[in-house]
């Protein structure tokens, strides 16, 4: 069996020791950093210092242009349209694995690695993403596009870890840095506030101006800044002081308008999807009831789903869930933990 793979290093805690680990099981590991913003180089530098020191092949590839086409562009594209949505899911499942695969296909490597906080496992001849060991780090929500082709050559050295094992193991080979480096948060290209970005990376002249908050009867009740500033669910940083709690219930683009309103007013018992994946649909479509989960943490609701004559899903939800997003990811999942698949939210 052939030992080689070729693994993502970001130059953080998660790939550095995922190539330890890699190492420690024999594989010959070929490391590549994928350039995807304007980091400076700083990502490369720490990753290519990594592979230095642990002896294996290191190379950086420049998907600035590609990153840009198919996420930032996406990204600012759909807030624009009154939209809410996931880019790391775009990023996984349309760019990081598959390029992933090209490069390793142009090296003549079998394998294809991560750090990512998952497991897969094979039920009856298909491989599924399975949830982490670690419950607060497992990241299977993101990876519900990924195709067979790519599943099977997958390595996830990360998936019987949990962080804090992660930081100890690293700080045991002597890599204290590597065990001390802190967790990126947020959106890797605007990592604190989208709204910041969006007016940096679009052209002034396509963001509307002020428009106006409105109750669910249409009754004004303040301005807002423009309503691609603003989400579905979202409570804070409104900038409107009622004297009760309200959230964003709708984004209305053509008339620059966002309806609040009270929490229990934001439940759906349906929703529709396009731009499905589905691992197996005889699991999924016109079965029992699985899971569905619309947010990366903490959020399980179980569900009916069977196919429409115009090739969309429709979600059934047995249990109400709040805040439901036109352009939001939905994953579906199975009794065991098993990732089903999932598709975007109309």
């Amino acid at each position: 069996m052939e030992k080689r793979v070729l693994l993502g290093m970001s130059g953080g805690t998660d790939s550095s020791v995922a190539a330890m680990k890699l190492q420690d099981a024999g594989y010959e590991v070929t490391g590549v950093t994928l350039r995807l913003h304007d980091d400076g180089g700083r990502d490369a530098e720490e990753a290519a210092r990594l592979a230095d020191r642990l002896g294996i092949e290191h190379f950086e590839y420049d998907a600035r242009k590609a990153f840009e086409a198919q996420v930032v562009r996406y990204f600012t594209e759909e807030y624009l349209t009154g939209r809410t949505l996931v880019p790391c899911t775009v990023c996984n499942n349309r760019l990081k694995w598959p390029l992933l695969a090209r490069l390793a296909d142009e090296r003549g490597i079998s394998c294809i690695a991560t750090g990512h906080y998952v497991r897969k496992v094979c039920r009856d001849g298909r491989w599924y993403i399975a949830p982490a060991a670690d419950a607060d780090k497992d990241q299977s929500f993101f990876l519900w596009g990924l195709k067979q082709g790519i599943l099977k050559r997958m390595l996830l050295p990360m998936g019987e870890l949990t962080k804090a094992e992660a930081r100890a193991y690293a700080a045991c080979r002597g890599f204290q840095r590597v065990a001390e480096k802190k967790d990126s948060l947020g959106v890797c290209f605007c990592p604190m506030d989208y709204r910041a970005f969006l007016r940096r990376a679009v052209s002034p002249e396509l963001l509307p101006g002020k428009g106006v908050f409105l109750d669910e009867n249409g009754a004004f009740l303040g301005w807002h800044e423009g309503y691609p500033f603003y989400t579905v669910g979202q409570r804070r940083g409104l900038g409107i002081h009622l004297n009760r709690a309200v959230y964003v219930k709708e984004i209305c683009r053509e008339r620059n308008e966002v309806v609040l309103a009270p929490l229990a007013s934001l439940y759906r018992t349906e929703m529709w999807l396009k731009d499905w994946n589905l691992v197996d649909e005889t699991r999924l479509l016109g079965c029992g009831a699985v899971i569905v989960k619309i947010r990366y943490r903490k959020q399980a609701n179980r569900c009916l789903v069977s196919r429409t004559d115009d090739d969309r899903l429709h979600v059934r939800l047995l249990d109400p869930l709040e805040a439901v997003a036109s352009g939001q990811a939905a994953a579906f999942y199975d009794a065991e933990g098993l990732l089903l698949g999932g598709g975007i939210i109309l």
